[in-house]
């Protein structure tokens, strides 16, 4: 065991709990508190630079392979205890709730059963992790939610549920931004039902304009300003028209004919470009929350360089980056020591 000698310390008003751990580590066990401190680290950072960590501030070495037996342990009870609420809500609730669900890929491996050595045989993939966010107007605190194996429908439950622990209710308005994926806006469509709505994500949009442009105008940053100003002001039909009088031949590949990939975008997705609607009730007319969120939740831990994770893991680990971003670390710890009292 690992020898735990506790001590109180007060600052202020307030007293903390700290912990000694002594560098005496028998039969592989590991104490509560030095779990906890080893899942900080391994939440963050990789297994090796953890049991790195854990030399330097406490002073002794546990393996890198015990240290990740460890984080992935509580990682995957993180992930089993997770309930979401899919059940209509009872209370009004919030005014309006703006919802974001993007998806993001990770690096899998997938070990060949047929092999006794998993590392012969191994299929490297990537897979997509769909993270989700949901806030109160006026909230700069968001709720989290994802998934790796839950597919579309898995990343449309894990929304609402963001959107119920964010204050949606029965006299809400929820409004998802999005990069024009189809997906994201069927599940807007299916959770929120009346009460939802969908806007593409309007930098996204002008990605393709940005592109249309060079073929447009002889002076393109001109001819771009002027469409983005006819978006923000509901008139895509003047952007349509603008885009027909340059689109290109048939006979001219796709890959080679910005004017009409824009066309054919913007004339698919009309009844979802409003614009003025939005920013005239303060909502976001971006999805650059969930796309920075994919950074800071997902991509930080789980997309390091030289890092494959078999899917199990992966999502586990994310249940564990959610964990914390959520502020749901001290109550996990709290209910463990709870159950091993």
């Amino acid at each position: 065991m690992i020898e735990v000698e506790e001590t109180l310390w007060r600052q202020g008003t307030r007293t903390q709990r700290c912990f000694s751990l002594r560098a005496q580590v028998r039969n592989r066990c590991c104490s509560q508190p030095l779990q906890r401190v080893i899942t900080d680290f391994g939440a963050d950072v990789a297994f090796r630079q953890a049991a790195k960590k854990l030399q330097e501030h406490y002073g002794f070495t546990l393996s890198v392979e015990r240290i990740r037996q460890i984080v992935e342990g509580h990682a995957q009870t993180m992930y089993e205890v997770q309930v979401l609420n899919e059940d209509w809500p009872s209370e009004p609730g919030v005014p309006w709730v703006v919802a974001q669900t993007d998806g993001g890929m990770v690096p899998i491996v997938t070990p060949d059963p047929a092999q006794a050595d998993q590392r012969r045989g191994k299929t490297l993939a990537w897979k997509e992790a769909k993270l989700c966010l949901a806030h109160a107007i006026g909230s700069a605190t968001p709720c989290y939610g994802g998934t790796l194996q839950g597919g579309v429908e898995g990343a449309g439950s894990a929304l609402f549920d963001c959107a119920r622990r964010a204050g949606f209710g029965t006299n809400t308005r929820a409004h998802g931004v999005g990069d024009g994926a189809s997906w994201i806006a069927d599940q807007i469509e299916e959770k929120f039902a009346q009460q939802g709505q969908f806007l593409v994500d309007f930098y996204h949009a002008c990605d393709y304009l940005s592109a249309a442009a060079k073929v447009c105008s002889p002076e393109p940053k001109l001819w771009l300003n002027t469409q983005k100003a006819r978006l923000k002001a509901n008139q895509h039909e003047a952007v349509l028209t603008a885009l027909a009088l340059h689109v290109e031949p048939d006979t001219v590949a796709d890959t080679d004919a910005p004017v009409r990939a824009a066309q054919r975008y913007f004339s698919n997705r009309r009844h979802q470009l409003d614009y003025q609607g939005a920013r005239e009730q303060g909502l976001p007319i971006g999805s650059g929350e969930i796309e920075s969120a994919h950074r800071y939740v997902v991509q930080q831990r789980l997309k390091r360089p030289g890092a494959w994770w078999k899917i199990e893991q992966a999502e586990a680990m994310l249940a564990l980056r959610l964990n914390r971003v959520n502020e749901q670390w001290e109550s996990y710890w709290q209910d463990v020591i709870k159950q091993t009292a």
